[in-house]
């Protein structure tokens, strides 16, 4: 049975229709083995939900549509995987009060809530998205707040979750407000993926409360162009109306934009509808998303063969996320593949050894030049590869763990 209008315009009917079972599914797509069974076995380790609108983006006989893909489940989610590698940028570490990460010095990122609209398959924050612990109480909230007031070198606050535009529009006006009155915060950005996958929350009241509390800026995340869809386009418009800006982070996803034709057809869509790209990440090792990653030398390759052909304000920077900030991903800074491993200089001079897998591609292969540890020029000072911890001598081999820290 088809929504009424109205209902198909109240982004909270969306909300509570969400897809959650296999039943649900199957008045939209006609799911695979593979999907069925992803579904009977994630269930009570991955959350998964859709909202109708994103959902009827969906190719109904196609299993490898770029919509689907990012959203159903699979049994590859449960693959062997590298494990127990929940929290890869170290959130926890670097968060001095419930979900607020300072990690640079002049920032922080405020997760305000671990609700999302849908949960996404690649996700950085499996560990909390959709997760009761993680949610934020008023008190919470005003505990973060009450630290970023405390600390006048923090001037960038980005809030995101979760994603915050699943907080109504006074608690919102609230948590902005009560930013905006802080005199050394100079910049609020909002992370959402609300444009995407719900544009329908896009509404009149949101825009207002938005511009009543700018100067704000906001990051959304579409990653394939079937997502610009009229309805979104209304939305993002909506925004700059509101004397929004809005930039766009991607995720370089195996198989749904990780060819030539799909990312570029990706990134002039969004500069037609007036989105600025931003950063197109390279998908974080977390356990059960082995399926999305691709060679880093890939993503090398399109961004080389990208250049030239499109805008130069189309062309998003290409990084990994690292608990020591983001990599830009190129040959000044990536210094070399040691086997499995991709060795980088983070922009703060430690080094990164990145778990990643060799491309099959010799073109893409010819970007990354193969090392070995013990022949690499070390920084001064550097002398250990901390490896869970425990020192492992410069140059005494090869062997590295995911995601080990190359410091003194």
């Amino acid at each position: 049975m088809m929504p009424s209008e109205p209902d198909w315009n109240d982004w909270r009917w969306h909300m509570r229709q969400r897809v959650t079972t296999l039943d649900a599914l199957t008045r939209y797509i006609q799911p695979t083995a593979d999907e069925c069974e992803g579904i009977r076995r994630t269930e009570g380790v991955f959350q998964w939900s859709i909202t109708p609108y994103y959902a009827s983006l969906m190719d109904a006989g196609d299993a490898a549509c770029p919509i689907r893909r990012q959203v159903v489940p699979l049994a590859s989610e449960l693959a062997p995987d590298i494990v127990g590698v929940e929290d890869p940028l170290e959130e926890v570490a670097h968060s001095p009060v419930k979900n607020l990460i300072h990690n640079y010095r002049d920032r922080v990122a405020f997760c305000v809530t671990s609700q999302c609209a849908i949960y996404c398959r690649y996700c950085l924050r499996k560990r909390m998205v959709g997760e009761a612990s993680f949610m934020m109480r008023r008190s919470e909230l005003q505990q973060a707040i009450d630290y970023i007031a405390a600390h006048d070198e923090v001037r960038d606050v980005l809030l995101t979750g979760g994603d915050p535009l699943t907080l109504g529009d006074r608690h919102l006006d609230w948590l902005l407000g009560s930013l905006k009155a802080i005199d050394h915060v100079d910049i609020v950005r909002i992370g959402t993926r609300m444009p995407v996958k719900l544009p329908q929350r896009i509404t009149p009241e949101l825009c207002r409360v938005l511009e009543r509390n700018g100067p704000m800026w906001l990051n959304t995340h579409f990653n394939h162009a079937k997502e610009l869809t009229p309805r979104a386009r209304e939305g993002i418009l909506a925004l700059l109306q509101a004397g929004v800006p809005v930039g766009n982070q991607t995720v370089l996803l195996a198989g749904i934009n990780s060819s030539l034709d799909a990312l570029r057809e990706l990134l002039e869509g969004l500069v037609q509808a007036r989105i600025r790209p931003y950063y197109l990440y390279q998908a974080q090792v977390i356990g059960g998303t082995a399926h999305f990653r691709t060679p880093i030398e890939v993503g090398m390759d399109l961004m080389a063969r990208l250049q030239g052909r499109i805008t130069g304000f189309a062309m998003p920077v290409y990084v990994l996320d690292t608990p020591f900030g983001k990599i830009p991903l190129n040959r000044t800074y990536v210094l070399g593949r040691c086997g499995e491993f991709v060795i980088m200089r983070s922009t703060r001079g430690q080094l990164w050894a990145e778990p990643n897998p060799r491309p099959s591609s010799a073109v893409a292969a010819g970007l990354v030049d193969e090392a070995r540890l013990e022949e690499m020029e070390w920084p001064d000072g550097v002398e250990t590869i901390e490896v869970g911890g425990v020192g492992v001598a410069a140059g005494a081999g090869s062997a590295v763990s995911p995601g080990a820290e190359v410091g003194a």
